[in-house]
């Protein structure tokens, strides 16, 4: 790259570089600050990962934008990217055991997952390839995955073998996604492994091919070739490689997929020049700027190489960061990229858009691509290159290139009114476009024009007559709007589009105007409040009432809901009613008056009255709408009530006298609408006005009553509405509003009343449907009511009687009216139910009996028996019913009231009852049984015993001492339910029932099953005693019941409960009984010896020492009870028990005799509690000769051969099969202090760690470490390590310690330990051994720092420069603050990027960390403003002799005026004039007044001289003042100059004629542009008689100068001759002017004579046509007017033409 590429000292950067922010600002640790943590998607945000923290992990999203508040979020994932440009997060996490991984994308503002996927193979590099799909490179193929829809991901392209082994570090896509391109790393050659190979592959997704090439970083962009009309797709890629020992270097750009039969892109190419210490840095990304065309190739070292895309042309290179660089993005807002190094800061790096043209042209030389920059990137700086190339195209005819050049102007600096009038000066040649329109057409395919532009088009084009091209620009926003524009629009007739150019460009009053004209008041309104503009509303509305009556109307409403209104509601209603627009007017006043308020009451009341006086029918419209309510209403109810509006107007009064005038116009109101108004009156006045209706016409106003009535019953009253019309008379109107009330009333005067009403208005139907249906009237008011009215129709009464149970009273009625019609009718179609009521009711009124008898028959299958016997036996003449109830036997009744009747018949007849009660199926036991019990009580248990009545036998036999019939019947009833009646306590025959049961009716008994119901009876009644004397009587006296196991098991178990003293007995006499269940009730009841000689005599021997063990608890019966029977269950048993009663030698014993292994467990944990490890060794081998391989056994086994002590049969055992956890058991003697045992154990089992703890027990450290190397454990290592510290084995520890310190966690610990036990040395030898390991950490570099800090300080800083970037410097800072060494903390701070701490501490501490060169490296980077006056201060006190240095370093970060203030206030100002002049070149006031200070102190008059001329902010006439009045002359002619450059010229005048500096007096007084002053000095020149000086006066204020007060001057003071050369001059200048006007007059008289020849050649030719024409023609209009009246002539003219269509 050439030198000026590389930079130019004292030019301005052409690059801008700015910190976007710090990611270690943020909190974000420097350990995440990598490739594989940070992702950069766009220039919007940056996305960190965050692992393993104290708050797990997190995903640090920063907007770069507002980076100071990051967003925080718990998100597990191995990569998260950003969306480019909104709130939507992709995370990337592994499968766990797979190699897959699955991806999601989550919109992070809707806190949902959009989608997900999981792919097949891990994912190694993924990026956004646009704003909708993710790219997903694994490591055979590429995929693309759309965000949108469902879509799964779609594989691209398969993956180069070139990319083998690769890391992919960036994939892309060009704009349309037709071409891909891949790229990756991999190590370098061996000669240079610093030195990456780069790797890339290219694809065409047309054309489906790749092709592999060597790059280490790539971009697409598109160029249009000159010539073509569409852009060309290419490529930029930079690759750095070696080749024979040789560095190449090269940046690429080729054309993809050329055009066919276009121009072709050539190909570029240029070289990467890098300097000698960079040679092993590679590009690692690319960026290409479409805004300004320029492409950077970004380092891994941070270097920045820019090159223009077109050309490939160097532009600049220079070093970015200091930090490696290792991911950059595109910038597109800035023209730029954005950068991330390793020191977390985010760059942005783009153009500097003031430097870059000028230092292309002057640095570099090449004035061709400034000029293609500053067009490209409309960047400044290439003015007068641009405006030197116009104007050599303009002269050379050249005028298409140079409209082309104007239009592409950077800035527009040449699209200006002098341009636009260059090109109409030109003519154009013949046939050829004029240069104007090119020039034009030009501007309109690059964009839009300006205003001046646009009009001028617009004339050329209106003068055309062409005016739908400017339509057409005009939508196509071609067009800049101004008001000149709209008027040449306008006047060429298109007053909408002039109407849109008024509107676009401001112009307020015309567009407004405009929109009046049409109508447009939406628009007109809108616009108005927009721009601010306050039309005439007052005008618009006046003119628009005539011709656009709605249109005012619009216009109003929107002008009456603006805030505040322009004008009054009362004004613009009164402009409309002026005009008799009634209808306009009610429009208006509705919409306004929309919100109800109380200040526009009257206005209100406007619109109702107008409206009743004119449109009764609007104004019932509005009332109905109910939009008003601050009218005046007694006004509105008068106007209604004469308008006929009788229903409004009862809405509105308010008096009752004028509700009852109204209100009875009925014939006139809706009926339905007065029926609401009811609704809103009080119940007094409801009542009044409904009296009111009923005195005027009651007929006809009835049913409005009526109606009124049932609709507001509730509010008014319903015994009101009733008194009402009874007050009135009026039958009907009760009927119909009671009619109303009687389904939902339950009232019972209102339904009386309304039976009432209705019999009186014969109504006999409702009565008889009321009385039938309603249950809420009085029945005995009812019954009275309808007796006495004596209707013909009997049914009401009929109905009442028989729904309230009036039926003897109906019966009685009807009887003695003789209606017996109705008396068959009820009984026979009403309510047969009721008959045997009738009956009764006849028979008290003495009936006919065949009447009766009739009657009854008539109904028979529908008349209850049971009821009808019950009447009949009432009055004892149930024989009456004997024919009746035999007919119905005869029919095959089975109905038991009817058996019954004939059973009681019977019985009173004494007509064999027995054998009625055994044969009759169908009577009721109870009812008949009952029937007998007074008669005969044997009958009655008859009927009892037939229907199992058990009480009532029962009670009838106790009470008449029936107890064998009763025993017997209990018995052969076999029901526990009867048994446990009669066995109850309670029962005070229970005695007598026993003494039957046992001595009479079980005896008897035959059946099993009585007997067994009987036993369990009196089991269940707890009679023990009955029982035993019952069994016994049963079981010992030889019954058929003797054998029987179950009695004998009862008989057992009865004594023990009851008789103990029997079991033994029974036990011994008895041999069915069950034995092993006697046995356990027998224990169960303690009765062990009885349960002993069971189980001894059925032969349960096990069963029987559980008895004596556990119930006896004698060990020694069981013990010689186990050796008479010898049986292993017994043995087991009784092991067991001793066992439990720790004799464990004994249950050892027992157990072996029993060869039962099945309680290991317990004899293991019992045989450790005793100790008994002996006895446990021959048990426990009995176990394991039965097979037994449970581990717990051998395990147990392996312990007890180590506890005692018996190593041998150990070795052997652990060295067979065995199922022992060895580990365990090794833990145990460990821990038990049986380290031989354990060290046996442990190899056994190659458990080195605890093996290596065993042996640093037993002191042998040297197999100690070699365990532990096997182990390879750190907490062994650590043992190990300490235990050899703790006895002096340093060597060994040394050995111990490196295994240790490698891992990060445990380095500390080591360190502690060491230092604990002050082995200082021996720790030092360690951490230094540890820097020589391949695992060495920053732990271990860092630990050894602090230990060097702390006791080793001659070493420190060599140990700081060497591994600076291996140490953690803040763990480092702070010990080194401890330990106060200065000049090493200064260091840190400087290596760790704290360049503000480095800088304090330097300052602070200056004698052992200041150092002027490190001090100047460090305040360029310092953050904190302050500090550089700190430091200037520092500077001054302690090295006063560097200061200069130090601020041309800081000079581009100063605030020089505070500089000034500081050393003026120290009094060194001149220590720093070197810095003063240096920045000068701002010109700022402090440092010109400070410098023009120190000028005139050290009476440097040159200098303060070009001070003042170079720079002009300061107090010029103050600085005047001061140097006038020194001695030096050079100083006052300085004050003559000041007062000069600020218009004193007087001042300055009498300051130099005092100083006798006449010449600079001459040129004051030219300069100045006064007469006076000149003439002045002529005077003071002639009066000091200095010619010379007066002749030079005369020529240098020439033009100020008449000429006649020159010669006066001359002429009174002898000066003539002096006075000549201005005369002559003079003379010469007024010819000329003379001869130029002669020359003017002649060049106009020729001009009029040929005028004048020319009209006349034109009559000439006119004539020639005379003879043509008709001999007799009329006169010309208007020929023949004089030419005072052919004005108004051609007026009227005018006026006819503009009206001749209407």
């Amino acid at each position: 790259m050439s030198a000026g590429a590389g930079g130019g000292v004292g030019a301005a950067a052409p690059i801008a570089m700015k910190e976007v922010l710090s990611l270690p600002n943020l909190g974000i640790q420097q350990q995440f600050i990598a490739f594989t943590h940070v992702t950069l998607q766009s220039e919007k945000y940056v996305c960190v990962r965050e692992t393993g923290g104290a708050g797990g992990n997190m995903v640090v999203i920063v907007e770069t934008g507002n980076p100071s508040q990051p967003m925080r979020r718990p998100i597990t994932a191995d990569s998260a990217l950003m969306h480019p440009t909104s709130k939507v997060i992709a995370l990337k996490a592994a499968v766990q055991g797979t190699t897959q991984d699955h991806l999601q994308i989550f919109n992070m503002e809707l806190k949902s997952k959009m989608k997900s996927v999981q792919m097949t193979e891990s994912v190694v590099f993924w990026k956004w390839v646009n704003e909708s799909t993710l790219g997903l490179v694994t490591a055979t193929a590429v995929y693309h995955w759309s965000m949108d829809g469902t879509a799964e991901p779609v594989k691209m392209f398969d993956r180069a073998a070139n990319l083998n082994g690769s890391q992919i570090i960036q994939y892309k896509a060009d704009k349309d996604g037709k071409w891909l391109v891949l790229i990756g790393i991999a190590p370098g050659a061996p000669e240079r492994p610093q030195l990456a190979k780069g790797f890339m592959q290219l694809y065409s997704v047309e054309q489906q091919r790749s092709q592999a090439l060597e790059a280490h970083a790539a971009a697409f962009s598109r160029v249009k070739v000159p010539g073509n009309t569409e852009e060309s797709i290419v490529i930029a890629f930079a690759t750095k490689s070696v080749a024979g020992g040789q560095l190449n270097s090269k940046m690429h750009v080729i054309e993809l997929g050329a055009q066919p039969g276009k121009q072709p892109f050539a190909k570029k190419q240029a070289d990467l020049f890098f300097p000698q210490e960079f040679a092993d840095d590679f590009p690692v990304a690319m960026q290409i700027s479409e805004k300004y065309g320029l492409v950077y190739v970004i380092t891994k070292l941070g270097l920045l190489f820019v090159y223009d895309l077109e050309t490939a042309s160097a532009v600049y290179r220079n070093r970015i960061s200091s930090d490696p660089i290792f991911t950059c993005c595109d910038a597109p807002t800035s023209g730029g990229f954005l950068a991330i190094n390793r020191g977390g800061q985010v760059i942005e790096c783009t153009v500097n858009t003031q430097a870059m043209v000028p230092f292309v042209s002057t640095q570099l030389k090449n004035l061709d691509l400034a000029m293609s920059m500053a067009r490209r990137g409309n960047l400044p700086g290439a003015e007068s290159l641009i405006t030197q190339k116009f104007e050599q195209l303009m002269a050379m005819g050249q005028y298409k290139e140079a409209a082309e050049m104007a239009a592409e102007s950077p800035q527009g600096s040449l699209r200006t009114r002098e341009t636009v009038g260059r090109f109409q000066q030109v003519q154009a040649p013949q046939g050829q476009t004029s240069p104007l329109l090119q020039y034009f057409g030009t501007l309109l395919t690059k964009g839009a024009l300006n205003a001046f532009e646009s009009v001028e088009l617009a004339r050329l084009v209106l003068a055309q007559n062409k005016k739908q091209l400017l339509d057409t620009w005009f939508r196509e926003n071609k067009l800049e709007p101004s008001e000149e524009l709209g008027d040449m629009v306008k006047a060429a007739g298109d007053s909408d589009m002039a109407q849109q150019i008024y509107t676009k460009c401001g112009a307020s009053q015309k567009a407004l105007a405009g929109m009046a004209e049409k109508g447009d008041i939406d628009a007109l309104v809108a616009y108005s409040e927009q721009s601010g503009q306050k039309p005439d509303y007052l005008f618009l509305l006046q003119s628009m009432m005539m011709n656009n009556p709605q249109g005012a109307v619009n216009l109003a409403i929107k002008v009456a809901n603006m805030t505040p209104p322009p004008l009054d509601y009362n004004a613009i209603t009164d402009l409309f009613l002026q005009r008799n627009m009634i209808r306009e007017a009610t429009s208006f006043l509705l919409d306004v008056l929309k919100p109800d308020l109380a200040e526009h009451a009257m206005l209100q009341t406007k619109v109702l009255e107008i409206n009743l006086v004119t449109f009764p029918n609007v104004a019932d419209a509005i009332l109905a709408n109910s939009m008003f309510t601050h009218y005046d209403r007694p006004r509105i109810a008068q106007l209604c009530e004469k308008a006929g509006l009788y229903m409004r107007a009862l809405q509105h009064y308010t008096d009752l006298s004028d509700v009852k005038r109204v209100v009875v116009n009925t014939h006139a109101m809706d009926p339905q609408a007065l029926l609401q108004y009811f609704g809103g009156l009080s119940p007094e006045w409801a009542l009044e006005c409904l009296r009111e209706l009923m005195q005027v016409n009651a007929r006809q106003n009835l049913q409005l009553v009526v109606n009124v009535g049932k609709e507001y019953t509730e509010q008014i009253g319903a015994e009101k509405i009733i008194a009402l019309l009874e007050e009135f008379k009026n039958n009907e109107g009760l009927y119909f509003y009671l009619g109303s009330l009687i389904n939902t009333s339950e009232n019972p005067d209102v339904h009386f009343k309304y039976i009432e009403a209705a019999a009186k208005t014969g109504q006999v139907k409702e009565v008889e449907r009321v009385t039938r249906e309603s249950s809420m009237f009085d029945p005995e008011k009812a019954k009275v009511f309808l007796m006495e009215a004596k209707l013909p129709d009997a049914r009401p009464l009929i109905n009442v009687c028989d729904r309230f149970g009036f039926v003897a009273d109906l019966t009685k009625y009807l009887y003695d009216n003789s209606m017996m019609r109705y008396i068959e009718g009820y009984v026979q179609k009403v309510n047969p139910a009721n008959a045997p009521m009738v009956v009764g009711a006849l028979l008290d009124c003495e009936c006919d009996e065949s009447f009766i008898t009739n009657l009854i028959l008539s109904v028979r299958s529908l008349l209850p028996i049971e009821p009808l016997c019950d009447e009949v036996e009432k009055r004892n003449r149930l024989k009456l019913l004997s024919a009746f109830l035999e007919q119905l036997v005869q029919e095959g009744s089975a109905d038991s009231h009817v058996h019954n009747a004939l059973g009681k018949i019977t019985i009173d007849a004494n007509n064999n009852p027995e054998h009625f009660l055994t044969t009759n199926p169908h009577y009721d036991s109870r009812i008949v049984g009952k029937y007998c019990e007074k008669r005969d009580p044997t009958l009655a248990c008859v009927a009892y015993k037939r229907g199992e009545c058990d009480e009532e036998l029962v009670d009838v036999t106790n009470r008449n001492s029936l107890f064998k019939l009763q025993s017997r019947y209990v018995v052969e009833r076999m029901n526990p339910e009867l048994w446990a009646l009669v066995l109850d306590p309670e029962n005070q025959f229970r005695r007598q029932l026993i003494d039957q049961v046992v001595s009479t009716a079980l005896p008897e008994s035959k059946n099993p099953e009585q007997v067994s119901i009987t036993v369990k009876a009196f089991m269940t009644a707890e009679l023990p005693n009955e029982l035993i004397e019952l069994l016994e009587k049963i079981v010992l006296q030889n019954s058929s019941f003797s054998g029987n196991p179950n009695l004998q098991n009862l008989l057992i178990l009865t004594a023990i409960k009851a008789d103990k003293t029997r079991v033994m007995d029974y036990i011994n006499r008895l041999d069915a009984f069950d034995g092993p269940a006697v046995g356990e009730i027998a224990v169960g009841s303690e009765l062990y010896e009885e349960a002993f000689a069971i189980y001894r005599k059925f032969q349960l021997n096990e069963l029987a020492v559980k008895v004596l063990l556990e119930n006896v608890e004698t060990i020694e019966r069981a013990h010689e009870f186990a050796t008479k029977v010898d049986e292993p269950k017994v043995w087991s048993e009784l092991a067991a028990a001793q066992l439990l009663a720790n004799t464990v030698p004994d249950a050892i014993a027992s157990y072996i005799r029993a060869n039962d292994h099945s309680a290991s467990t317990e004899v293991i944990a019992a045989a450790r509690r005793a100790g008994c490890y002996d006895d446990m060794v021959k048990y426990l081998q009995m176990v394991r000769k039965k097979g037994v391989k449970e581990s717990h056994v051998d395990t147990e086994l392996a312990y007890s051969f180590a506890h005692t002590n018996q190593y041998g049969p150990l070795e052997e055992f652990i060295s067979g099969p065995n199922a022992a956890n060895i580990a365990s058991v090794g833990d145990r003697c460990f821990d038990e202090g049986l380290f031989e045992a354990a060290k046996l154990l442990y190899q056994s089992v190659s458990n080195w760690g605890r093996l290596a703890s065993t042996l640093v027990k037993l002191h042998q450290f040297q197999a100690a470490v070699d365990a532990a190397r096997k182990a390879n454990s750190p907490k062994t290592w650590k043992e190990v390590c300490f235990a050899c510290v703790d006895e002096g084995e340093f060597r060994l520890a040394q050995l111990c310690g490196l295994s240790i310190i490698v891992q990060a966690d445990e380095l500390e610990e080591v360190s502690e330990y060491y230092q604990r036990a002050g082995k200082f040395d021996e720790l030092l030898s360690l951490m230094e051994a540890g820097l020589g390991l391949e695992r060495a950490h920053m732990g271990i570099y860092t630990e050894l720092g602090i230990l060097y800090a702390r006791y080793k300080e001659e070493k420190l800083m060599e140990h700081l420069k060497l591994f600076a970037n291996k140490l953690n410097i803040p763990k480092l800072i702070r010990t080194c603050e401890e330990e106060r060494h200065w000049k090493a903390l200064a260091y840190l701070y400087v290596s760790y990027d704290e360049h503000d701490n480095a800088a304090n501490v330097m300052m602070q501490h200056s004698t052992t960390a200041w150092e002027h060169i490190a001090f100047k490296d460090v305040m360029v980077k310092v953050a904190n403003n302050e500090l550089y006056y700190k430091a200037l201060n520092f500077y001054l006190d302690e090295h006063p002799d560097t200061l200069t240095d130090l601020l041309e370093v800081l000079k581009p970060r100063l605030d020089h005026a505070r500089v000034v203030d500081l050393m003026r206030r120290a009094g060194q100002l001149p220590l720093i004039r070197p810095y003063l002049e240096s920045v000068q070149p701002s010109n700022l006031v402090a440092v010109n007044d400070a410098i023009n200070e120190l000028c005139i102190e050290e009476e440097d008059f040159e200098g303060l001289r070009q001070s003042i001329d170079s720079f002009d902010s300061f107090d010029a006439l103050a600085l005047a003042h001061r140097v006038e009045k020194m001695e030096l002359l050079e100083f006052r002619r300085i004050a003559a100059h000041l007062y000069v450059k600020n218009l004193r010229w007087r001042q300055a005048m009498d300051l130099q004629r005092k100083d006798k500096l006449y010449k600079d007096a001459m040129e004051t007084a030219a300069q100045s542009g006064e007469s006076d002053l000149a003439l002045e000095l002529l005077q003071f020149f002639t009066d000091e008689k200095k010619p010379e000086c007066f002749a030079a006066c005369l020529f240098t204020c020439y033009e100020l100068i008449k000429p006649d007060v020159a010669l006066e001057l001359a002429w009174m003071n002898g000066m003539m001759e002096y006075v000549m050369p201005f005369v002559i001059q003079f003379v010469r200048e007024y010819s000329n002017k003379v001869e130029n006007l002669v020359q003017e007059k002649k060049d106009r008289a020729n001009a009029e004579t040929t005028a004048e020849e020319e009209a006349k050649a034109q009559a000439a030719q006119a004539n020639m046509y005379a003879s043509l024409l008709p001999p007799a023609l009329p006169a010309a209009p208007g020929q023949g007017i004089p030419p005072d009246q052919m004005a108004a002539y051609q007026a009227a003219q005018q006026q006819q033409q503009m009206y001749g269509g209407y």
